[in-house]
């Protein structure tokens, strides 16, 4: 194996190790995020987390984060919640940041 191919395989596999950080990491959001959505959505206990992992779900639909947006949004339209777009965005940006402080700190 020469030198070139030793430093394409590691790129490689750092590639992929930060690729599953950041699915990690998005995924452990977006549960905090359907927490917090649920909370002003008025539920609790084992409904709470059923929605927060409906926002989890809600992340496949399609690539980026309009699709979680898109949930919160209508959801918190039908029960008339009070929450701009720029609230959820801030909300969420607080909480990847959070999200990513904890995977490295290994919790």
């Amino acid at each position: 194996m020469t030198t070139f191919d030793k430093r394409e395989d590691a790129f490689e596999k750092q590639f992929a190790h930060n690729e599953e950080l950041k699915f990690k990491a998005t995924a452990r959001r977006n549960k905090r995020l359907g927490l917090w959505a649920a909370e002003k959505l008025g539920l609790t206990g084992a409904e709470a987390d059923s929605y927060a992992l409906s926002v989890v779900m809600a992340d496949f639909e399609e690539p980026g984060d309009h699709d979680v947006v898109r949930k919160i949004r209508k959801d918190f339209d039908a029960k008339g919640v009070d929450q701009s777009d720029h609230q959820i965005g801030r909300v969420m940006a607080e909480l990847m940041a959070k999200a990513v402080a904890d995977i490295q700190a290994g919790r």
